[in-house]
């Protein structure tokens, strides 16, 4: 098997084992808020973000947690072209909404965490490489109109 194969099959096992719960949830969308305080700037219009347990309980972080984590699904639907399929999405969010890629990369820090906590044992080296591979590659498409 091919490394973009195992990759690539991988990284679709864990992520949509996981997926179900971790939309209901947004723990990394929670987690990212809370451990860098500094990126809730960009969630001015999600209401009280004062402290953890806000965070938590807020529906709009939830929402857009759920959005974050359909927005890679269309990633690993689209594993050969992720630039072109974020292309959009890029442009908004450094036009718009203003988002540096290193808050990106934070986020993504943070659901590799929460996946790796829900995993448990099973989230091994070869796993963690596979989602790694694939969160730099959203990560970059991401940042693309900052380049």
């Amino acid at each position: 098997m091919s490394l973009r194969m195992h990759c690539e099959t991988k990284t679709r096992i864990y992520f949509f084992d996981t997926t179900n719960e971790l939309t209901h949830r947004s723990p990394s969308s929670c987690r990212c808020l809370i451990v860098y305080p500094w990126t809730q700037r960009y969630f001015g219009g999600f209401g009280n973000l004062y402290n953890a347990e806000t965070i938590l309980c807020n529906p709009l972080i939830a929402a857009h947690g759920t959005k974050i984590l359909h927005g890679l699904d269309r990633a690993l639907k689209n594993m050969d072209d992720i630039k072109n399929t974020y292309a959009e999405l890029s442009l908004l969010h450094s036009l718009n909404v203003f988002l540096p890629p290193s808050h990106v990369q934070l986020l993504a820090d943070c659901l590799t965490v929460v996946i790796a906590a829900k995993m448990g044992p099973a989230f091994t080296v070869d796993t963690q490489v596979a989602w790694q591979k694939f969160l730099s590659v959203v990560v970059s498409a991401l940042g693309r109109q900052y380049h």
